[in-house]
């Protein structure tokens, strides 16, 4: 409550200099007390869906924030949410399909505590590795690559949560196995992708 204070007083005091922020900057600034009040990652047991499409990207079906899953709709939500009890049902496929999909969100949750039990650390890791994959993606010598979204693909905590989402006992150890991936070089990664994934 006292982070929106001072963000609502700097309104006041920009606004007091004619320069006021634009929309898309204050919905940015209100990641600060969800990163505030957000507990460790040790401390998630599972994380609950919620409709959000301000953060989740066009075509995304979940994301992994703060120890919540972002949907797009509410009936995506309420199957995520659902998915841990994976019924026998005439939707078996839709339902695995679901656990599989949570399974991927909670690799990164265990992925985050593999990164000194901090979301911050995560998504800084995760953010530097997008951003190193799309400069080296840009250069000459990598222009062959044509897969889509290289960047986020062969971000290493994508590759390790893409390669274990469908085995579903995965989650009784530790999610470790993205060290290695960020250890490859990315044409490594990229014919490993290829090949593998």
């Amino acid at each position: 409550m006292q982070l929106l204070n001072f963000f609502s007083m700097f309104n006041v005091q920009c606004s007091m200099f004619f320069v006021p922020l634009p929309p898309i900057m204050w919905m940015m600034l209100r990641v600060i007390p969800i990163m505030w009040n957000a507990v460790r990652p040790s401390r998630v047991a599972d994380m609950p869906a919620v409709v959000n499409t301000f953060w989740l990207p066009k075509g995304y079906e979940g994301l992994t924030f703060f120890g919540k899953i972002l949907a797009p709709t509410q009936e995506l939500a309420d199957h995520f949410n659902a998915s841990p009890g994976v019924a026998a049902s005439p939707g078996v496929a839709a339902n695995l399909q679901f656990a599989a999909l949570k399974n991927h969100e909670m690799i990164h949750l265990r992925q985050a505590q593999s990164c000194g039990d901090s979301w911050l650390r995560f998504y800084l890791l995760y953010i530097w590795y997008w951003a190193k994959n799309r400069v080296a993606l840009l250069r000459k010598r990598n222009r062959p690559c044509h897969l889509r979204n290289a960047a986020y693909l062969l971000n290493p905590f994508e590759m390790e949560a893409y390669a274990r989402m469908h085995d579903l006992n995965y989650l009784k150890g530790p999610a470790t196995e993205w060290r290695k991936f960020a250890k490859m070089p990315l044409k490594d990664r990229l014919a490993l992708y290829k090949n593998k994934l």
